[in-house]
C-alpha cells in the first residue's frame, strides 16, 4: 500500500486502532531498562506512548501522515510528546538514523511489494550491543479475511532465518507462535495465530568469550 492509500484508510475512521499497547510488547519489554527505542509502523502511537510513559525515548515511524498527526496529538494528551520523535518514512526507501536499545516491529505487513525481509534486516543492524529486536507478526489470516491470501505470513522460525543474523552474535530469547482473540467485522470473536521473535544482540564481551 502507498502512503496515500494508508492515509485514506486512516481517514475512514476517527481511530483505526485501540490506542492500547500491543500485548506482546508489554509482555516482552516490561523487564528491560528504558533507553532508546525505535517503533516501526507506529500507527496512531499506542506502543510509542506506552514506552515513553515507562521512560523510553522513542523514535516512532510510519508511512502515513494522518497516522503521525494522530500519534502526535495522542502523545501530547498523554504528556509524553517530549519523549517521542515522530518521523515519516516509507521503509522500503528510507530508514531512521541512529542506534537503539530496542527496535520493535509489530504487524509490519502490507499488501504489495514491501521488502519486509530487507527492512527487518536493516532493523537488526540498528540494534546496539546488548539491545533487543522484537518482531511480532500474523501467523495466519482471520476467518473473515478473504482478500489477502497472497500476503506471505512467515513462521517465527522463517522470520529468524530471513534476518541472516551473524552466527555467535545474537541470542534468541523468544521464537514462538501464540493465539489471541480478535473481534471480526460482525463483532463476533475469533481466535487467530500470531508469532513473536525476540533476539538480543550480544555485547562485545559476550561475543569474545
Amino acid at each position: 500500500m502507498t502512503a496515500e492509500e494508508w492515509d485514506t484508510r486512516y481517514r475512514e475512521s476517527e481511530r483505526l486502532w485501540s490506542g492500547r499497547p500491543n500485548d506482546v510488547l508489554v509482555r516482552e519489554i516490561s523487564d528491560l531498562s528504558p533507553g532508546r527505542a525505535l517503533d516501526l509502523g507506529c500507527g496512531e502511537g499506542g506502543d510509542a506512548i506506552w514506552l515513553a510513559r515507562r521512560g523510553w525515548h522513542v523514535t516512532a515511524v510510519d508511512i502515513s501522515r494522518v497516522a503521525l498527526e494522530r500519534a502526535a496529538r495522542h502523545a501530547a494528551e498523554a504528556g509524553v510528546a517530549g519523549r517521542i520523535d515522530l518521523q515519516r518514512h516509507d521503509l522500503a526507501t528510507s530508514f531512521p538514523a541512529g542506534e537503539f536499545d530496542l527496535v520493535s516491529a509489530h504487524f509490519l505487513h502490507s499488501p504489495g511489494d514491501m521488502p519486509r525481509e530487507e527492512i527487518l534486516r536493516t532493523a537488526a543492524s540498528a540494534v546496539v550491543r546488548g539491545g533487543v529486536l522484537l518482531i511480532v507478526g500474523h501467523g495466519g489470516l482471520p476467518p473473515w479475511d478473504h482478500d489477502h491470501a497472497h500476503v506471505r505470513l512467515p513462521t517465527p522460525q522463517e522470520v529468524l532465518a530471513d534476518l541472516h543474523l551473524p552466527e555467535g552474535q545474537w541470542e534468541v530469547q523468544v521464537c514462538a507462535e501464540h493465539e489471541r482473540t480478535q473481534s471480526g467485522p460482525d463483532g463476533r470473536p475469533a481466535t487467530r495465530t500470531d508469532n513473536a521473535l525476540r533476539v538480543r544482540r550480544l555485547t562485545g564481551e559476550e561475543v569474545s568469550r
